[in-house]
This record gives structure tokens, sequence and C-alpha cells, in this order.
């Protein structure tokens, strides 16, 4: 998740994590923007959004509409500073910065595994004690599985990604082979 909406996003997360801390609210932060994130990836929800010609604080206010009573006042007032700043659009981005800052603050980290064949339960838990011993941390995996990548695995955790998978060791050879 790098590039320039995570850039957009950081400061907005930064800041609703620091309030939600303040406030001890983390899992209701942690499930708006949730919420938010899923609502203006909605096709028709991104297009109103990206339509110069519906204001601004139309937008937040659909928003506001469609979440009912799941926002907090607070919840509520970040949609509509992000809508004024046309930003609605990072909120997915948003969520996902402030749910690393909220593991991060539980002492968990969230592993994602892609492999091509389905990780059993035995080789999860296996991962996720060496992934434990590496990086001192609990360990939540989630995994999804890839046939095109052959054979072998690709770990991401946070920033750090390791490419076990064949399909990896092939472009690797590549790229040093200058094909």
């Amino acid at each position: 998740m790098a590039g320039e909406k995570t850039t957009i996003a950081r400061p907005y997360a930064e800041a609703a994590f620091s309030r939600a801390r303040e406030s001890d609210s983390l899992g209701l932060w942690s499930e708006m923007l949730s919420l938010l994130a899923a609502l203006v990836q909605d096709q028709q929800v991104a297009d109103l959004i990206d339509n110069p010609d519906i204001p601004r604080a139309r937008c937040a206010e659909m928003l506001l509409e469609i979440s009912g009573d799941q926002l907090s006042q607070e919840g509520r007032n970040l949609v509509r500073i992000l809508a004024a700043n046309r930003r609605l659009i990072v909120l997915p981005e948003i969520q996902a910065l402030f749910d690393e800052l909220y593991a991060e603050s539980q002492g968990t980290l969230d592993v994602h595994v892609t492999s091509a064949y389905v990780v059993s339960a035995a080789q999860e838990k296996q991962l996720a004690e060496a992934l434990h011993a590496k990086l001192g941390r609990e360990v939540r995996i989630t995994t999804d599985k890839d046939p095109t990548l052959i054979a072998g695995v690709i770990i991401r955790a946070g920033d750090m990604v390791i490419d076990g998978s064949f399909q990896g060791q092939l472009e690797h050879l590549a790229t040093e082979l200058g094909i």
C-alpha cells in the first residue's frame, strides 16, 4: 500500500487513531472506518464522489445518510472534513493505515499469505509461530489461494513482503538474465 493515496491518507489515519486512543474507542473507530471504506469502494458511490458537479457537502451528506446511526459524531465530522477537502476517495487507505496502527498498539501483526495451494491449519500455525519468533509480535494470518504462483507462497506483513513463490523466483531470474 504505497503511493500518493497513502501519503494523503496517513495524517488522517494518525489523527483518527490518536483521537480513538484518547477516547478509548479504537474498536468503534475501526468499525466506522471499515464501513466508510466499504461504502466508497462501491462503484456507484465512487462515481458520485468523483463527479465534480456534485457539491462536496452533498457527497458527505449522502455517506452520512447511508451510514445512519453507525457513525459517532466524531466519525460524522471526519466524513465532512474529508468531503470538504475532496479526500473521501482515500477512506480505504485511511482505514488500512488505522488498522495497522491499531494492530501495532495491541502488539499484533496482520499477515496475509498467498499460496499456490490451500494452506492447512497446521501450516498456518507453524508459520505464525515462526513469524512470532522472528518479529516478537502476535500474528494473525489470513490466506488465499492463487494458482498462478505455480508453487510457494507470498507473505505480506505490513511493509514487509517475502516472495517465496516459484513465479517470483522466475521473475527474479529473468531480471538477472536481462530478459
